[in-house]
C-alpha cells in the first residue's frame, strides 16, 4: 500500500512539474518591458537565493567542500551553467517575440538531439527503429526549414543546449537542489554584475517597473526552483520510463499555449513538421516501452535460473539462451 502511495504521489509530483513548466510562457511576458538578458539575470541570482535557502533548511552543505576540491567537477559545472544559460536565455527572449510554438518544437526533439549526441560523442549503438526515429527527425527538420523560409534555429539550439546540459549533469552526478546552486553560483558574480551595470545606466527595470514589476522579478527564483524541487520528488518515486512519458507534458503545453493562447500562425507545412516529429517521438516510445518490458522479463528470468527455478518462459539456464544483441546504451538506460 505505501508503495502504491509513494508512486501516486510521485506521478503528482512529475505532473506539478511538467506541467509548471509547460505553462511557464504564461510568465515571461508579464516581466515586459524586461529584455531577455535582464530577466536572465535576475533568474540566476534569484535562483541562488531560493535554492540557498532551501539547502539551508535541509542542512545539506556537505557537497560544497567535495566539489572545491575537484577541479574537473567544478569545470564540469560551469559547462552545464553555460548551456542552461543560453538555454533560459534563447526561452525567454523567444517567448517574448511571439515563437512559443518553435520554442517548443526544440523540447520535442531534444531526446532525437541527445540520441544523435549518443552516437556522434560517445559512440552508441541504435536499435533500428531508433534509427527509424532520429531519421524521421530530421525529415522533419527539413520540412519545417522550408515551411519557416529558414532553419528552425531557435529549436535546435534550444534542444542541443539542453541535450549537452543532461549529458553534462549525467557526469557530475548531483542531485537537483545542488546542481541548479553550484550553477548559478558560477554565474551568480557575473549577472549581479550586469543588474548594477543596467542600474548604474539608467536601463534597469527592477525599481523603475514599480513594486509589483520587482516582485515578478524576484519570483523567477521561485519560478526555477519549484519545478525542479518537485522533478526531485518525482524522480525518486517513478520509474525513469514514467518520467520519459511525462517530459512530454511540458512541450505540449507549450504548443497548445502559442496556438490557443499567443495565436501563433500554424501553416499546412508546419503542421506536417511538426506530425512527422510527433511521429518519431512515438517511435521512439513504443521502443523504449518494448525494452524496457524485455528487459524485466529477462532480469526475471535471470533471477529465476540463479534461484534454481524454472523461468517465467519456461526457457533452460540462462546460457542456453541467446544472449542479446548488444548491451544498454547509455540512452536507453535512461528511457
Amino acid at each position: 500500500m505505501k508503495g502504491k502511495h509513494e508512486q501516486r504521489a510521485g506521478l503528482l509530483y512529475g505532473i506539478g512539474a511538467y506541467g509548471m513548466w509547460g505553462l511557464v510562457p504564461l510568465f515571461w511576458p508579464l516581466l515586459k518591458p524586461s529584455g531577455a538578458l535582464e530577466i536572465l539575470a535576475h533568474r540566476m541570482v534569484w535562483s541562488l537565493g531560493v535554492v540557498g535557502i532551501a539547502l539551508l533548511v535541509m542542512g545539506r552543505w556537505a557537497w560544497v567542500g567535495e566539489l572545491a576540491r575537484d577541479p574537473r567537477k567544478l569545470g564540469l559545472i560551469s559547462l552545464a551553467a553555460t548551456t542552461i544559460t543560453i538555454n533560459w536565455g534563447l526561452y525567454i527572449w523567444a517567448v517574448n517575440n511571439g515563437q512559443v510554438v518553435e520554442a517548443s518544437l526544440g523540447y520535442f526533439i531534444n531526446p532525437l538531439v541527445t540520441i544523435a549526441m549518443g552516437v556522434l560523442l560517445l559512440g552508441e549503438r541504435l536499435r533500428p527503429v531508433q534509427w527509424i526515429a532520429v531519421a524521421t527527425g530530421l525529415v522533419a527538420v527539413l520540412v519545417l526549414a522550408i515551411g519557416y523560409g529558414r532553419p528552425p534555429w531557435i529549436s535546435l539550439v534550444l534542444a542541443s543546449c539542453f541535450a549537452t546540459y543532461g549529458l553534462v549533469k549525467k557526469k557530475v552526478n548531483m542531485s537537483g537542489l545542488e546542481s541548479l546552486a553550484a550553477e548559478t553560483a558560477v554565474l551568480f558574480l557575473p549577472a549581479l554584475g550586469f543588474l548594477l551595470w543596467l542600474t548604474a545606466d539608467g536601463a534597469s527595470t527592477f525599481t523603475a517597473g514599480g513594486a509589483g514589476h520587482g516582485a515578478l522579478l524576484a519570483a523567477t527564483g521561485v519560478i526555477t526552483a519549484v519545478p525542479l524541487v518537485c522533478f526531485g520528488a518525482a524522480a525518486i518515486r517513478v520509474p525513469l520510463s514514467t518520467l520519459g512519458l511525462l517530459q512530454y507534458l511540458a512541450p505540449v503545453f507549450q504548443f497548445a499555449l502559442g496556438i490557443l493562447y499567443f495565436h501563433e500562425a500554424m501553416p499546412p507545412e508546419r503542421w506536417a513538421g511538426f506530425a512527422l516529429v510527433w511521429l518519431a517521438l512515438s517511435l521512439l516510445t513504443w521502443d523504449a516501452l518494448r525494452t524496457a518490458r524485455r528487459n524485466r522479463v529477462l532480469a526475471a528470468e535471470l533471477l529465476a535460473t540463479a534461484a534454481g527455478a524454472p523461468s517465467a518462459t519456461g526457457a533452460g539456464p540462462a546460457e542456453s539462451r541467446p544472449a542479446p544483441a548488444h548491451s544498454p546504451t547509455a540512452q536507453e538506460k535512461i528511457t
